[in-house]
């Protein structure tokens, strides 16, 4: 159990967690992402999937290819304009053990009962795998025995 605080021990404007937060941490951005790591690439295809205003889907799209997160390409269909498709940078490819977990997390406490949807499995030996604390040697570490260190 984590003993009682008066205050958190990290400045909010020195935290790195706040500074995600700030970056990705809204209902419809977290959507988006969600959508672009099952291959989710397009304006439109965005839209219809989760039924965003336009003006809010343009505005998340744009706060995250400002933050290197998503990157905007060009495409073209024959006989059709050029338009955008928004892929995953190196950034949002590794929100992909971020939301993993927060899947996990849903299953574990959101879920009602149900059964899960999706699992997730090692792409060549199809075992389930699941995202866990590693330390330095590649041991996991149980949560409970995991511990927030400060630098000093």
């Amino acid at each position: 159990m984590i003993p009682r605080a008066r205050k958190s021990p990290v400045p909010l404007d020195t935290c790195h967690l706040a500074k995600a937060i700030e970056m990705i941490g809204d209902r419809w951005t977290l959507l988006i992402l969600r959508a672009s790591l099952f291959g989710v690439r397009r304006f439109d295809d965005f839209q219809k999937e989760l039924g965003i205003p336009r003006t809010v889907l343009s505005g998340r799209l744009a706060n995250l290819v400002e933050n290197g997160v998503l990157e905007k390409q060009t495409y073209k269909e024959d006989g059709k304009r050029a338009r955008p498709e928004y892929i995953l940078t190196e950034a949002g490819e590794g929100l992909r053990p971020v939301l993993m977990a927060l899947t996990q997390w849903g299953d574990d406490f959101a879920s009602d009962g149900a059964l899960p949807p999706i699992t997730f499995t090692h792409a060549k030996s199809r075992q389930k795998v699941r995202p866990a604390f590693v330390d330095e040697d590649g041991r996991e570490t149980p949560l409970s025995e995991t511990r927030v260190s400060l630098r000093r």
